[in-house]
Formats: structure tokens, sequence, C-alpha cells
């Protein structure tokens, strides 16, 4: 795996400017502004309650901003991995009919190359229910790109993935952007994984923290402020703010809200 950003020439594939949203009073994400294009890897980092899932939503369009605007490509073909998935072991499925569910027009030769894709071709007759947490986050990985999209949303692709296989599953997401030429924007906590597996980093904590290339974002202050100390709370302050290039901002203005209330669940 590489930090060399392949050649990005395509118009973005999604643009979001200045995405806000409230709920109830609360401040969820404040003032986000990114782009996604074809051939770069984006991923998504921060704290528990940072508004990463909730930018996910945005994005795909399951959920609106309270102020900014999100502009996708017409005619975007999306694949998406949720962060988890509940089997219910009663309703037996193979992972090919999977694979298929839902999906009008994928044939079994098109889920057998999906599997393949992700070097899970075995699990083809497999039931999703006797799946391991490993094998179900690369069927998973499999649908997502089983149309061929344009870009992939991919939401904690290795959760329930041991150490030993977290490298494979980002080795098996590059891959699949150099085949598929797609865009990929990822949700994921494995910080030091992750900035050898990435193009570009954005650090949330309801606002951006800081963003750019992961050697770029690794020593930025607000990232070590955030993870360079796992035992230490998060304290950033909030009399400042940071561009996308993670240079602090003189107009502090633009920062001077409270992100200490975390948004509910664990993201």
């Amino acid at each position: 795996m590489s930090h060399s950003e392949p050649p990005v020439t395509d118009a973005p594939l999604v643009t979001a400017k200045n995405l806000s949203l409230e709920i109830g009073g609360r401040t969820l994400l404040h003032d986000i502004s990114l782009e996604l294009r074809a051939r770069q890897i984006v991923t998504v980092i921060g704290p528990n309650g940072a508004g990463k899932t909730t930018l996910l939503r945005l994005l795909l369009g399951l959920s609106r901003p309270t102020a900014g605007s999100i502009h996708r490509r017409p005619g975007l073909r999306l694949g998406y991995m949720p962060q988890r998935m509940q089997v219910d072991a009663s309703m037996p499925m193979s992972v090919a009919r999977f694979l298929q569910l839902g999906q009008p027009g994928i044939t079994r030769a098109e889920a057998d190359t999906a599997l393949a894709r992700v070097r899970a071709q075995k699990l083809r007759n497999a039931s999703l229910a006797d799946l391991s947490g490993g094998e179900m986050q690369r069927v998973l990985l499999a649908r997502a790109a089983s149309r061929k999209p344009e870009l992939m949303v991919l939401d904690e692709p290795t959760q329930g993935v041991d150490v030993s296989g977290q490298g494979e599953v980002y080795q098996l997401i590059a891959a699949l952007r150099d085949e598929l030429g797609c865009g990929v924007l990822l949700v994921s906590h494995d910080l030091h994984m992750v900035m050898a597996a990435t193009d570009q980093v954005l650090c949330i904590n309801q606002h951006i923290c800081c963003h750019g290339h992961p050697e770029q974002v690794s020593r930025d202050p607000a990232y070590l402020e955030l993870f360079g100390d796992k035992l230490a709370p998060y304290s950033h302050q909030h009399n400042h703010a940071h561009d996308l290039s993670g240079d602090v901002l003189e107009d502090h203005s633009r920062c001077n809200h409270d992100h200490s209330r975390r948004e509910p669940g664990h993201e």
C-alpha cells in the first residue's frame, strides 16, 4: 500500500459545501465541505460521536442537512457497505442469493465475479448466518462493488475483522478502486492502518479539524490532540478554525460553537 495518490482529472462525483445539521437544538455537524473524486480514497476519522456516520448519511441522501448543499453527479452509481448487518438465523440465505437480493439484473455470474474480487469465492454457497465477522465484511464489500459503482461508501469496513486481516481488507479496497476506477469514501477507527491505505484523510469532530494527505494530517496539532494520547479526554480548543489544508484560520468566528456534546450512538 502506498501514499502516492492516483491522478484525478474528472469533475467531482460529489461536492458538499458548508454542510450543517442540527437536531433538537443540538449541533451534529457544522460547516463541512468536501469533494469526492474518481480513483481517490478518502477516509473520515474522528472520535466516537463525531458525526462520521451522520456525514455519510447526508452524502448518500438518507438525511437532509439543516444548511449547506450537496451536488451528486447525475446518474451516479453508488455502492454502500453498512457498518454492521444483523442476520436472522431462522431465515437461512446463501451468500450468492444475498448478493442478488434487491439488486435487479445481477446474475449469478456477476455475483461470482464480485466474490472473486474480494477473494471470497469459497463462500458462494455458505449461509450468511454461518459467516465469521471477517467473512461477512468481505461479502458486504463484494455486494457494494457488485454493480460496478462510481463511488463506494464504506462504513467501518474492517469491523469484526481481526488485526491480521485488516490490512488485507484495505488492500482489497485499493484493488477495487484500481479495477473499477471508482472513488471510495470510508469511515474507519483503524488509525495506523488506514493512514497507509488512503489518499486523503478528513478528521472531524462535528467540524473539520484537519484535512489532507495522511502524512500531513498525522502531524497536524488537531489530529495529535485527538489521537496522540489515547488516555486523555478530547479537549480541542474552539477559538480557531482550520481550512482544508489543516492551517489555522485567522477568522475565529467560524469555529465558536460547542462540540462538547456528543452525538448519540457509537460511531
